[in-house]
């Protein structure tokens, strides 16, 4: 009966990848793939339904992902699990493609129910799907969008990260007017002329109750993150101007860059905490809050802080710091005002476990240990922080069935999922309009994670890129194929003595078929394509 089961799996696979040739054996790659949406599919409960429902998931996710293998099977389930529900928030509007956060309708939504909060994640994540068209339309639709600058959003920065996978001078060129103007909305509202720095709500900030914001009355602050952005913002728009030939703009958004960099640097940083920290608003001249928030590793999602900084990843290993059994908690432990309870507003960002924040830190923790010398974590620290995150990806259900699941804020020590918990016993006292609000949420990354971090598949300007894998060095096997990257098909893969992909042994680079670079060791390549 299963050898029956198993090859009906084989031929249903083999007849949505009827493309080239796989390098992953099928049995760990369409087989897997089909097995896997087969069980995310048995085990959902549909309550909502976007453009493609659960019974296209199979074909629509078989002509847009690439095939991922490796000896974790967590990561390499979470991995097919986190497309699964990517999938579940692409709508196709009169005005293209958009990306939804939530799948129910939200109050604090705009037009089609989004939100500008996580959009940069939805812009990295979906940038590796090989259908263009879904992201570009999506970034053209927040040219208009009146919602905007409702949350902070590093805009111009997502369009180019998204270019620099999918080079589409077109889409920069229009969206260039637009690029400028939503800096320069920032800049009038939200900076200060005494200071130079930019302000924001925490709640702006996506970030309600927070220990240095509104948890304590001090709704404003000069956060590291709005900072960070609009610096993002200056450098991308700089970089998009010298691809267009803008040459005008190319300096003066360049020194506005730099001149922020240096204020995030010099006024947020805490040189006795050796954290980057919120200074706030109302009324404390000049002073740091007094706490380590995981939001403090920002500046490294952009390459911001100097070499000597880099002592600040050391509290993701501490226990009192950032470190936990599910995850990287949102405020230091050793700080009095953590705290995990299930009372008062659902969302808390004042101790549980965020996965946007883990996302930010996760992409900055890569950014750190490829381009800083200094690293006082290593590739196994970033390995070890995934897998945290990976398992974290599960709920016991009402039946007693552990199933996958990605949802809004989490106990850092036991992995409930605290927003669930307390909507569900506050329902029927407030916002019963919507059930199972955070069910397959869509606020963060997990896939860029995997594709630019653990593969190392990091995508250059101009016809290059670098693959640097930080996967743990007594890993004998992985492989990611048919990834759709600056017009060519890439496949990357490790195989320490050949057996498990019958191609060598060592790490290779296949760019459409052909043994583009390879090494008999894991280390760094770069490639011209």
């Amino acid at each position: 009966m299963l050898k029956t089961i198993m090859l009906s799996l084989a031929i249903a696979a083999a007849a949505i990848f009827a493309k080239a040739e796989q390098i992953i054996p099928r049995e760990y790659g369409e087989e897997r793939f089909s097995y896997l949406i087969d069980r995310f599919n048995s085990e959902d409960d549909e309550i909502y339904v976007n453009t493609i429902p659960n019974s296209e998931a199979k074909k629509f996710l078989a002509s847009n992902i690439p095939l991922f293998d490796c000896p974790d099977d967590t990561i390499a389930e979470v991995y097919y699990f986190r497309w699964w529900t990517f999938r579940k928030h692409i709508l196709k509007t009169p005005n293209g493609y958009v990306i939804t956060e939530f799948s129910p309708k939200v109050f604090w939504s705009g037009q089609y129910n989004t939100i500008s909060c996580a959009a940069p994640h939805h812009i990295r994540e979906g940038r590796w799907l090989r259908d263009e068209k879904i992201i570009s339309d999506y970034i053209r639709f927040w040219s208009t969008a009146k919602h905007i600058r409702n949350f902070s959003f590093w805009y111009a920065d997502s369009a180019l990260q998204f270019h620099l996978v999918k080079p589409d001078l077109k889409l920069l060129k229009d969206m260039y007017p637009s690029f400028k103007s939503n800096y320069g909305a920032w800049e009038k509202s939200n900076r200060d002329p005494e200071n130079n720095l930019f302000w924001i709500r925490d709640q702006a900030d996506g970030m309600e109750l927070s220990i240095s914001g509104s948890l304590n009355a001090r709704w404003e602050g000069y956060r590291p993150t709005i900072n960070s952005y609009m610096f993002a913002e200056c450098r991308a728009i700089s970089k998009i101007a010298a691809l267009l030939g803008e040459d005008a703009d190319v300096k003066p958004y360049a020194d506005k860059a730099a001149e922020l960099k240096n204020l995030i640097n010099e006024k947020l940083w805490d040189p006795e905490d050796k954290f980057f920290k919120v200074m706030p608003k109302n009324g404390y001249c000049g002073k740091l809050s007094d706490v380590r928030e995981q939001l403090g590793y920002t500046p490294w999602y952009f390459n911001i802080p100097p070499e000597e900084y880099a002592e600040a990843w050391k509290q993701i290993l501490d226990e009192r710091g950032f470190k936990s059994k599910y995850g990287l908690t949102t405020a230091e432990r050793r700080d009095g005002r953590f705290s995990i309870n299930y009372i008062g507003h659902e969302c808390q960002w004042n101790g549980p476990v965020w996965p946007y924040s883990t996302s930010v830190t996760l992409t900055a923790l890569a950014n750190l240990l490829n381009s800083y010398s200094n690293k006082p974590v290593s590739k196994n620290d970033y390995f070890e922080a995934l897998k945290t995150y990976a398992s974290s990806h599960f709920l016991v259900n009402e039946n007693g069935k552990k199933v996958f699941w990605i949802d809004e804020c989490q106990n850092p020590d036991n992995g409930d999922w605290i927003t669930r918990a307390i909507l569900i016993r506050e329902g029927k006292k407030f916002r019963a309009y919507y059930k199972e609000r955070g069910k397959d949420y869509n606020h963060s990354t997990f896939n860029d994670l995997v594709i630019t971090g653990l593969v190392g598949l990091r995508p250059n300007a101009g016809n290059s890129l670098t693959v640097n894998p930080l996967v743990p060095d007594d890993w004998k096997f992985f492989c990611l194929e048919n990834v759709r990257c600056k017009g060519s098909d890439i496949s990357i893969f490790w195989d320490a003595d050949g057996s498990r992909y019958k191609k060598g042994a060592g790490l290779f680079v296949f760019i459409n078929g052909k043994c583009a670079a390879h090494s008999k060791k894991l280390e760094k390549l770069d490639i011209n394509l």
